[in-house]
């Protein structure tokens, strides 16, 4: 083998990507480490700067037709990461302005310790800022439509619904993610919110859906609440629990309330 044959060969596996992933489906891309890897180096990498002066980062991802509706992806605890980035290049294969945020300035985690850390040293206030900015840096951008929803996992999908909340979109997903806000919070969502929440998730339960379904209607706003036999992180092909079944079935209801709410 000479030197450049790894190199072509990595070549042709990100062509593969920028085709649509290579027509292979969304988890078996993110099953495979350089497959992942080869999606996340799709995007591009994008700073703007916060209200109160900060400058933040994300990863943008573009449809092959412009302009399009925008999706804002949030990670999860350990950050942003390929599995992110390769769901935001898998959004913008649907057709959707996409952009993968980082709440974290750039560090990932790769300790469930690390991940709890960082998510405790998240200042909410900076994080609603950054948040806000990026939903008014996609509606004013040339390649939108500026219709905008929000869609994030565990730690990302309770920022999902703050970013909602904070600086109102079109739509809102949220997996497995808190969810408890009160009415009052609630009362300020423009959208609707889709919620994909797991029976044996012992942090995200029933009692905390059920708040927010409460909440929900004493602010009298549109909600849909699909629960799955499974566990937390439930549709995270790279984690131990993850079911590939109910991952399947939450992305196509996903992308059928974006595709409702968004292309309207």
């Amino acid at each position: 083998m000479t030197a450049d044959q790894p190199g072509v060969a990595r070549r042709q596996v990100l062509q593969g990507v920028l085709q649509g992933l290579g027509g292979l489906p969304l988890a078996a891309v993110l099953a495979n480490p350089a497959l992942a890897q080869a999606a996340a180096e799709t995007l591009t990498d994008v700073t703007i700067e916060t209200a109160d002066g900060r400058s933040v980062s994300g990863a943008l991802a573009l449809p092959e037709t412009l302009p399009a509706p925008a999706v804002i992806a949030i990670h999860e605890w350990w950050g942003l990461n390929d599995q992110i980035k390769t769901v935001t290049a898998e959004f913008a294969r649907q057709g959707y302005v996409a952009l993968a945020v980082d709440l974290y300035d750039g560090v990932v985690a790769d300790t469930r310790e690390r991940a709890s850390a960082l998510v405790r040293s998240i200042d909410d206030i900076e994080a609603t800022e950054t948040m806000a900015a990026w939903v008014d840096w996609l509606r004013a951008h040339e390649a939108t439509t500026g219709r905008l929803g929000t869609v994030g996992w565990c730690f990302g999908g309770g920022w999902s619904l703050n970013t909602a909340i904070a600086a109102p979109v079109e739509a809102c997903v949220i997996y497995y993610g808190r969810c408890d806000r009160p009415a009052e919070a609630m009362a300020r969502l423009q959208g609707p919110v889709l919620g994909h929440f797991a029976t044996q998730d012992g942090y995200i339960d029933a009692a905390m859906v059920d708040r927010f379904a409460d909440a929900m209607n004493a602010a009298a706003r549109s909600y849909t609440v699909h629960w799955y036999e499974a566990d937390h992180a439930f549709a995270n092909p790279t984690g131990a629990r993850y079911d590939a079944a109910d991952a399947q079935l939450a992305w196509a209801r996903t992308l059928d309330f974006l595709g409702r709410h968004l292309r309207a």
